[in-house]
């Protein structure tokens, strides 16, 4: 196939609630695309309130995929929902010649769009239970130690992907970060980023909003469902709300601990996509009529 031939992937990323979700509509509506989801918790059932899921509503509008896959007691790793996604996107590709891509993971967007190869080795449960009774300072150190790249780019606070990073090590000798080669995606990308000015007050408004919408009672069922230890419960906001409900956190200070732990993946994730992408950036004021300009520039 042909450069100019090339299907087109649009991948509008940022930092969480900068309000990806509305722009992608938008966008999908006026050049009649669907959306993929590249978040690496609205890939998950049951789990809608706390990932700020695209609404029932939301996805009536506009074709949403990669939403839904597992259940939280099942996850899947970055190479298997990198097949998954891919599969989607090419079979998208049969009927249209572009799709929207949507979404703040770094590493799922690079797995996609970045050429990341991530490494082919399954979940070690064993391993896994073992190194999640280890403090995540030590755990840390412990990453330091066997793959000092991976643990400088890895957040202490990131228990996945901490943990990952170590279970690719020991199941296979080797760093994690020497095993994700980079090949060129076989598709023409246009990287849109956001990063509104205000993003601390969306940040906090949305966070009010999650907990008044019932993230409480959805925690209270993720937990009557798949059990109190469920690993993706130490996700931010879930990992408060629980607090709650076993009665270690009041409501007050739960929201103030979610806003502040959103406020600091927020700027990890502005880092990410300013060192790893080449995002157009949109203004504020202007960013639908701006990201249309960019997509009609390449489609002619």
């Amino acid at each position: 196939m042909q450069p100019n031939n090339q299907p087109l992937v649009i991948a509008i990323m940022g930092p969480t609630a900068s309000g990806k979700t509305k722009l992608a509509i938008d966008i999908a509506k006026k050049i009649n695309s669907n959306i993929h989801n590249v978040d690496s918790r609205q890939i998950y059932i049951d789990m809608n309130i706390g990932t700020a899921k695209p609404t029932t509503d939301q996805q009536k509008l506009v074709k949403h995929f990669l939403i839904d896959l597992c259940l939280p007691s099942e996850p899947i790793n970055l190479h298997d929902f990198q097949s998954i996604a891919k599969a989607s996107i090419e079979r998208e590709f049969r009927e249209k010649k572009l799709t929207l891509l949507v979404g703040g993971s770094g590493l799922y967007l690079q797995a996609l769009i970045g050429g990341l190869n991530p490494p082919a080795v399954p979940p070690q449960d064993f391993l896994r239970n073992q190194l999640y009774k280890i403090h995540k300072t030590e755990r840390h150190k412990l990453l330091k130690c066997c793959d000092p790249y991976s643990a400088e780019k890895i957040h202490p606070e990131d228990s996945i992907r901490v943990i990952r990073a170590l279970e690719v090590f020991y199941a296979t000798g080797k760093m994690f970060s020497q095993q994700k080669n980079l090949k060129p995606t076989p598709w023409k990308v246009l990287e849109l980023g956001l990063n509104p000015g205000n993003l601390i007050t969306r940040i906090q408004h949305r966070t009010k909003q999650m907990y008044r919408n019932g993230l409480i009672e959805e925690t209270k069922d993720l937990i009557i469902k798949y059990g109190n230890d469920l690993k993706l419960l130490k996700t931010i906001g879930y990992g408060e709300a629980r607090s709650i409900i076993n009665g270690t956190l009041n409501y007050e200070e739960a929201l103030e601990i979610t806003i502040k732990r959103t406020s600091q993946l927020a700027k990890r994730q502005k880092t990410w996509f300013k060192n790893k992408h080449n995002s157009k950036w949109l203004n504020d004021d202007k960013e639908l009529s701006e990201a249309l300009t960019y997509i009609y520039e390449i489609l002619g």
